[in-house]
């Protein structure tokens, strides 16, 4: 009824037309939901994750959503202006004031790596004020967060995994055990990080005690894996347009020793979409993906990494909030897939609006 009576008075060219155009423009204001895009973090990832968010700021339809650019660091919470001043937030209810008046937000768009924003910490705290999100519920965000408990669960699936150890900071150590347990060369890693920070590929005994100590710089649990010989894949999982989508698989080929931090941000390694690998193993890594993300009990956007050797897809972890940058790899997928990033981004928001979580 309101666009049909707009529509006649444009029509008409009433006197004024220019006076009720200007109270149309208010009303299409009013119906547009707040967006808060939340990047920074507490992690290492903190300005990986600033250049998702601004990725994410500057694709989503602004015509279509008010959007605000949430900084959430540390020392604050504060929301920036495209002039970059600050207004702090209100952490009993997620909002701030601009220009005297509240603004509260209909939606965020996680695009926090690592802590608080994918290990389920912040997820909880919006469903606690009733916030939707676009990623998946806090549990399940806290639980693939964390290496471990991940693998334990799709193991009892049958999913194919490395062999690892697991040792709590401060746990006695043994060399030689863990070393005929996984053998050589393995990896040690944080068991909750991202974004490779605090990895090493382990190659002699030697190399074993530095390379917990560096694990341990970021997380007080760590893994220590086999060395998987075979071809890299990444594939991103998604819901899209109410469909659970399976994107194009990338091939990580790393000029380093393994796909480390500089291999993935620097430029370091080669990222080929689709992957060079054949339409069996391509039908077999789409099929685990899928099933690990149901066995997950997954939501919104993910990337899982898998090693295929000798043609079996053996799954090594899974990012609910990765990379979002024009450079990433789920939008090189997206893109490959004919998605664009307003797309995928908008796709995001259009279902955690529509959910009842």
């Amino acid at each position: 009824m309101f666009f049909r009576t707009y529509k006649y008075i444009k029509t008409k060219r009433c006197d004024f037309y220019n006076y009720f155009d200007k109270f149309v423009f208010i009303i299409l204001e009013q119906m547009k939901k707040n967006i808060a895009i939340v990047m920074g973090g507490y992690s290492s990832e903190v300005n990986i994750s600033l250049k998702s968010g601004n990725v994410v700021y500057n694709h989503l339809d602004s015509e279509k959503y008010t959007l605000f650019r949430v900084c959430i660091l540390k020392e604050k919470w504060v929301v920036l202006d495209d002039s970059d001043s600050e207004y702090p937030v209100n952490k009993i209810d997620f909002s701030f004031i601009l220009n005297d008046k509240k603004i509260v937000f209909d939606c965020v768009f996680n695009a926090i790596h690592g802590v608080p924003g994918e290990n389920g910490m912040l997820l909880a705290y919006f469903d606690l004020i009733y916030i939707k999100h676009t990623s998946a519920p806090f549990y399940q965000m806290a639980l693939t967060f964390n290496k471990r408990d991940t693998l334990s669960i799709v193991k009892e699936y049958g999913i194919k995994t490395a062999t690892s150890v697991y040792l709590n900071q401060g746990n006695p150590l043994d060399s030689n055990q863990i070393i005929r347990k996984v053998g050589l060369p393995c990896f040690v890693k944080p068991n909750n990080a991202g974004s490779s920070f605090g990895i090493s590929k382990v190659h002699t005994e030697q190399e074993l005690l530095p390379a917990i100590e560096k694990a341990y710089k970021e997380d007080s649990a760590i893994l220590i894996e086999s060395f998987l010989d075979g071809v890299e894949v990444s594939v991103g999982v998604i819901q899209y347009e109410d469909a659970l989508k399976v994107l194009p698989i990338t091939e990580i080929v790393s000029e380093n020793d393994f796909f480390d931090y500089e291999a993935k941000y620097e430029g370091k390694s080669q990222e080929i979409t689709p992957a060079r690998i054949t339409e069996e193993e391509r039908i077999k890594v789409e099929i685990t993906a899928k099933k690990v993300y149901s066995i997950l009990n997954m939501s919104g956007f993910s990337r899982s990494e898998f090693i295929l050797v000798d043609g079996e897809p053996y799954f090594i972890e899974m990012n609910t909030v990765p990379g979002l940058t024009e450079e990433s790899i789920l939008p090189q997928q997206a893109l490959a897939a004919g998605i664009s990033l307003r797309a995928l981004f908008d796709s995001a928001i259009v279902r955690s609006l529509g959910s009842s979580k």
